[in-house]
């Protein structure tokens, strides 16, 4: 089986979407990306989470065309697709349904500087244009939103973000949400005080160079 531990982790991340609370139902997806291959794993699509395992993950390439698996990958493949074919700091994408995330995209906001966690993904979270779930014009929307970036939200939609590794995806993921829980919270009761696109850039460059047990 092709890429058998990207696999296990396709299935093991998705599962966590569900308990993380970061999606409903078979809403969202994930992949991985191997660079010796050149292939990625991707979630299959409509299939329950609990009841996913690892040979139900599909192995396809960079042009999106399935080389192992017999089930259809997920509708967002060209979401995942264009990240791993333009960014070389992105080897795993996560995608999902999270409600503050939804929230902030349905009004199309873009999530300002309001917590320092907001620099896992950058100085702020842009929201991208609305496109039509599963189009490549979707794909290149979102891209374009996550420039410089590692996480964008998705209008009418939901949140999608990415990092060199799936642990780190995911972190991602669950920081924003909760910077995005926090936000709308917030701006219920008041005028979110942000904070400077210098403390933010100084921030996200101790993320990325010294925070945690590298």
């Amino acid at each position: 089986m092709l890429l058998n531990q990207e696999r296990h982790d396709v299935v093991t991340y998705c599962q966590k979407l569900m308990t993380a609370g970061l999606t409903t139902g078979t809403g969202g997806n994930i992949s991985i990306y191997d660079d010796e291959s050149g292939y990625f794993a991707i979630s299959p699509s409509g299939v329950d989470y609990a009841e996913m395992r690892p040979e139900d993950v599909v192995v396809c390439d960079l042009a999106g065309q399935v080389v192992d698996g017999r089930l259809k990958p997920s509708s967002e493949i060209g979401l995942h697709r264009i990240f791993y074919e333009r960014r070389q700091d992105i080897k795993a994408v996560v995608h999902t349904h999270s409600t503050y995330a939804t929230v902030l995209s349905t009004l199309r906001e873009d999530l300002p500087a309001s917590s320092y966690l907001i620099a896992y993904a950058g100085v702020n979270v842009r929201c991208a244009d609305y496109a039509s779930y599963g189009t490549e014009e979707l794909a290149e929307k979102t891209f374009a939103a996550m420039t410089e970036r590692h996480a964008a939200l998705m209008a009418n939609h939901g949140l999608v973000a990415g990092d060199m590794d799936i642990a780190s995806a995911f972190a991602v993921a669950e920081q924003i949400e909760q910077c995005c829980k926090v936000y709308v919270k917030a701006r219920s009761i008041g005028k979110p005080v942000l904070l400077s696109e210098e403390e933010m850039r100084r921030t996200e460059k101790r993320f990325r160079t010294s925070y945690g047990q590298k």
